[in-house]
């Protein structure tokens, strides 16, 4: 028997250290607060493509956490929000290193809203930069989400 989805408040699950893919990446939540957020990932073989280096779907997956969660941050209560658009520019290959993803609301209208991410590694080297556009979902259309 197939299980249902655990439906949290949108603030639950953005706060939450134990969020659902940071389960399955590897990645930990380490700040939320006021369109800014931070995750955190320690690289490591699991992680990587078959050249051997840090596989480009990884940071794409921390800076679309990163980003939906500094989104997140910002919306009044019963609303939710979708991911429109997301871009990323990979900058230095990553073989194993301790990496930190903080995402930024660049901008923030009524509906959508702009957000951009930069992961760096350890030392402070910038490793990929990556933005994203959101839509705030209000009533019957955040339903669910």
């Amino acid at each position: 028997m197939s299980q249902q989805p655990v439906h949290l408040p949108l603030i639950g699950r953005t706060t939450a250290k134990d969020v659902p893919v940071a389960g399955l990446i590897g990645f930990e939540v380490k700040e939320i607060a006021d369109g800014r957020a931070v995750v955190t990932l320690a690289t490591g073989r699991q992680h990587a493509n078959p050249m051997g280096t840090l596989h480009g779907g990884i940071l794409c997956d921390i800076a679309d956490a990163a980003m939906g969660m500094a989104f997140a941050s910002t919306l009044a209560a019963g609303e939710s929000f979708t991911t429109i658009e997301l871009k990323i520019n990979f900058f230095r290959p990553v073989w194993e290193a301790q990496l930190r993803a903080e995402g930024k609301v660049v901008r923030r209208g009524s509906t959508i809203g702009y957000v951009e991410c930069e992961i760096a590694d350890e030392n402070g080297r910038l490793v990929a930069k990556a933005s994203s556009t959101c839509m705030a979902l209000r009533g019957e259309r955040s339903t669910g989400r």
